[in-house]
Parts: structure tokens; sequence; C-alpha cells
């Protein structure tokens, strides 16, 4: 048993900083952030492939 020692004192450690949670905190605002940005850039997305479409059609017809 005295392996699993080290492990257990520094979870406790862990759990018992603040650090830790702040560490959390930051980590879960840059996942809000990248959601974020993915549901932007979907919409982007979107309406430049509309565009470009619209170009292809524009130079097909002319051609």
């Amino acid at each position: 048993m005295r392996s699993l020692d080290a492990p257990v004192r520094l979870l406790a450690a862990v759990l018992r900083s603040r650090r830790g949670a702040t560490a959390v905190e930051y980590g879960m605002i840059a996942a809000l952030v990248v959601v974020a940005m993915f549901v932007g850039l979907s919409g982007l997305a979107d309406t430049i492939n509309a565009l470009w479409n619209h170009v292809a059609r524009e130079v097909l017809a002319k051609a």
C-alpha cells in the first residue's frame, strides 16, 4: 500500500489547491470560446460556400 501514498497525497494537494480550481475555470472558458468559434465559423462557411457556388454558376453561364 505504500506505493499509493504519493499519488493519494498529490491528489489531495491538488484538490485543496485553489490553483486547480482556477485552471478548471480557465479550461471551461477556453472550451466555451472554442464552441462559439465553431458556431460562428460554420455560419461563415455556409455563406462563403454559397458565394463560391454563385460565382461558379455565373462563370459557367458565361462560358
